[in-house]
């Protein structure tokens, strides 16, 4: 479909039809509009009609036909299939900064089943780089990614926040759209129809908050492909696959599994080398449980008719299943509570039999119960509302001196920490102890995601690759029955809503922060990853369980007569195809340049080979060597953590840990910082307070006054790639078999997998003007406050770290 014919398209060629466009409108003093500064920088007012003067309808008339002569029509994006236009407004004013109206764009401001876009003709002022999405313009907002809606009448001084199926009392002056990835967009309807404006405003909140799971676009977009006969291929539509990666140039192309077949998970298995575990398939159709995969994997010695029978005694039937095995034959499962008291310690046994029994050693069990040792959802969620509101909604004045302990108290910071503790403690027990770790928590489906993929990304360096961290998404997240609707707030019911993913991310870009040589992914691909949560088209991160989408996408199939045949349920497109949100050149941004693999490729006689290093891959630099560590020994009364240690602290977890346990926990974090990190090995976080850091570029980059120009993280990825670029240049060139002509004979081996190359266009003596703390984001647009210089965010963007507490880190131990 092309942009002029769709919905979009057409809805903007009526408007241009029928009146002048108003982003034409020139910024100019004889056009300034009631309340734009004036050329003395102060606001001023419309005086109204006098005597002799032309009345301010005329006036704009004849600004508009002004306007119209100058006008250079641009076509729209065009629409995704199945999106239809469900109202529009004409003569928007879009703000983009708060103590001047002169940058602010001129548009048409349409709601779609989809999305909210504004059209414009002009370009965004003060922009040197913006992201392109495919699938959103650069003024786009998801409906699912809207948080609050609020309306505000200036000549009346009424705000209203809007719900679904409310009524508007009153005409809108502005409207103030809060999202959940932190952005505030503000628009102004000063020349827009009153009535327009107001039906548009109850649009966006009606489409933004859904009741019904069916009537989020991804079952349009679906329904929409499926009847499409032209994009059907063996009849599935295109996209409903689990992508390839990160395409040609941009790093791994290898297809990412999804866990939905028998075949993804023997594969697995036999990756891991666990000699005493089979995959089971009790649970085909979900007859056993609805919220576990139809495939999943459990010790050799449990029959299936022992695990059906001990499946009614689990909280939602989550019977336990094994998630990775260790190569000295530990494994790590998780499990939900056992809810039958009575049949509890004889089904606890059994299971911890069967689990033992898996061990090449006959090693004991090691059980950790999460709900007892770490934050809860509840707590996590109140965590990131207070950081949030700090972020974005608190005003940053000039005098505040309490940024720092502010964002200490919301007590984010403290949480990331405890999950990345904790895992750390878990990784001990499977590689030094190695006794096989059970993760017990009531329904097993929220902290044990975040657990279990930890510990895999700190033990096994395919899941630090990308499409080894995308199948770990899949496999702990997707298919283990993470509720994403619930968590990610789709269906707008705030009870159930908790950032439990973006936790893991976070503790993620912490553990990349420490260790960027052990991660093939860049913190870009984990910001635009939590992006596209926010995006009602993937399947990956639309249903609380892979039985909640066969469920209703069959219900929805039936309701519009789309023919499944033997599929289960409709495929809806994998976020793990990027060719669908991004250009290849964009997604090679999600490249780390600090990456060291374990091979290369290299050409012998015109074909590709893999080079394969002869020594191990350490970092440069040795970890630093705790203040107390003297002489291999640490004192008794340096035992008590500091906020300069860089031991890792073992906390206890039910059951107690013996003395000798500490000890041995001890000496194994002792001697692992005290080593060059091996990349392809394991890796651990130093936890203490300077090293516990805020994401910036997830937690800042809308906020204007909060970058840092041609500063930031970014220029030294910048300098980082063209080294990398100009390495990967030469070892090609020296690869190349003797008496063969200079070109390379693989395409894939020519594009580089880097984004800023060496010799390219970005290529420039110093640091390129378009980069910013925020690179590749652009925060233009966004909501600004007052100026943050000199103030304790200044200083804390500019370097400075946040401290936990003594009492804090008292309280632990």
């Amino acid at each position: 479909m092309g942009p002029g014919s769709s919905p979009l398209g057409r809805a903007l060629r009526r408007v241009h039809a029928r009146q002048p466009a108003r982003p034409g409108w020139p910024q100019t003093e004889p056009g300034r509009p009631h309340g734009e500064l004036s050329a003395s920088g102060r606001r001023e007012a419309d005086p109204g009609p006098r005597p002799g003067r032309a009345e301010p309808s005329r006036r704009r008339h004849h600004v508009l036909a002004q306007a119209a002569q100058t006008h250079v029509q641009v076509l729209p994006p065009a629409a995704a299939p199945g999106e239809i236009v469900v109202n529009e407004v004409n003569f928007v004013r879009k703000c983009i900064a708060s103590d001047t109206s002169q940058y602010d764009l001129w548009g048409k401001l349409i709601c779609s089943n989809f999305r909210i876009s504004f059209i414009t003709d002009n370009p965004v002022p003060l922009q040197k780089f913006h992201y392109r999405n495919l699938l959103l313009g650069e003024h786009d907002v998801p409906l699912t990614c809207i948080e609050q809606i609020v309306t505000v009448n200036d000549h009346k001084r009424k705000q209203k926040v809007l719900g679904p199926n409310q009524k508007l009392k009153f005409n809108p002056t502005e409207l103030i759209i809060y999202c959940k990835d932190f952005r505030i967009v503000r628009f102004r309807f000063d020349e827009s129809g009153p009535e327009s404006a107001k039906k548009v405003c109850l649009a966006i909140a009606h489409y933004s908050q859904p009741t019904d799971l069916q009537l989020l676009f991804a079952f349009e977009y679906v329904g929409k492909k499926y009847h499409n006969s032209a994009s059907k291929a063996n009849g599935v539509p295109s996209g409903g696959g689990g992508g390839g990666g990160i395409g040609a140039g941009g790093g791994s192309s290898q297809k990412t599994p999804l866990f939905e077949t028998y075949s993804d998970w023997d594969r697995e298995v036999k990756r891991t080398g666990a000699s005493g575990w089979r995959v089971c398939s009790i649970n085909e159709g979900y007859m056993i449980s609805t919220c576990l995969p139809e495939y999943f994997v459990v010790p050799s010695s449990l029959a299936d008719q022992d695990l059906k029978i001990f499946s009614h005694s689990f909280v939602g039937r989550r019977m336990p299943f094994w998630c990775w095995s260790h190569s000295n034959g530990s494994a790590l499962v998780r499990t939900a509570l056992i809810k039958d008291v009575l049949q509890q310690r004889k089904i606890d046994q059994r299971i911890c039999n069967a689990i033992t029994k898996s061990h090449p050693q006959r090693s004991d069990v090691y059980k950790s119960d999460l709900d007892k040792t770490l934050p809860n959802i509840q707590e996590i969620q109140a965590a990131f509302v207070k950081l949030k509101q700090l972020c974005v909604n608190e005003p940053f004045e000039e005098t505040e001196e309490k940024w720092l302990s502010s964002l200490e108290n919301t007590r984010w910071l403290e949480y990331v920490r405890a999950f990345l503790k904790h895992s750390a403690e878990l990784v001990y027990m499977l590689e030094s102890k190695r006794l096989s770790v059970v993760l017990q928590e009531e329904e097993g489906r929220d902290l044990s995601c975040i657990v279990a993929s930890l510990v895999q990304v700190m033990l096994d360096p395919y899941f630090r690759t990308i499409t080894g961290f995308q199948s770990l998404i899949q496999k702990e997240w997707v298919m283990a029955g993470y509720p994403f609707l619930d968590r990610c707030n789709h269906l707008k019911r705030p009870e159930k809503e908790a950032p439990v993913f973006l936790l893991f991310l976070d503790a993620t870009w912490q553990l990349q922060e420490q260790c960027p040589a052990a991660f093939e992914f860049s913190e870009t691909y984990l910001a635009v990853l939590h992006d596209s949560t926010r995006v009602a088209l993937f399947g990956t991160f639309l249903f609380n369980s892979p039985h909640q989408r066969v469920q209703q996408s069959t219900e929805f199939a039936i309701s519009k007569n789309i023919q499944l045949g033997d599929e289960k349920g409709l495929k809806f497109p994998s976020v793990w195809d990027w060719s669908l949100q991004f250009t290849a050149k964009d997604c090679t941004l999600f490249h780390n340049p600090f990456y060291i693999g374990k091979s290369t490729p290299c050409v012998q006689n015109g074909s590709v080979k893999s080079f394969k290093r002869t020594k191990k891959s350490y970092s440069s630099t040795l970890r630093g060597m705790p203040a107390s560590l003297k002489n291999g020994i640490i004192s008794d009364q340096e035992l008590l953590p500091r906020r300069n240690s860089l031991i890792l602290k073992v906390k206890p977890d039910p059951p107690e840990q013996s003395d000798s346990q500490d000890r041995g926990a001890e000496q194994y974090f002792r001697e692992w910082f005290s080593k060059p990190a091996d990349l392809h090995g394991v890796i651990l976080p130093l936890l203490s307070g300077m090293h516990i850091k805020l994401w910036k570029l997830c937690y800042f980059r809308w906020v204007p006054e909060a970058q840092i120009q041609r500063g930031g993280f970014i220029t030294a990825f910048h300098k980082v790639s063209l080294l990398a670029d100009e390495v990967d240049v030469l070892s090609r060139a020296l690869r190349q078999p003797q008496g063969s002509p200079p070109e390379a004979p693989c395409p894939e081996l020519v594009q580089s997998r880097l984004y800023f190359c060496a010799g390219g266009p970005h290529d420039a003596p110093g640091t390129p003007d378009c980069l910013s703390s925020s690179f590749p984001f652009s925060p233009v647009g966004n909501l600004c406050r007052r100026s943050i210089s000199g103030t304790p965010l200044g200083k804390f963007l500019s370097g400075a770290k946040i401290w936990l507490s003594t009492e804090t880190l008292a309280n632990e131990d």
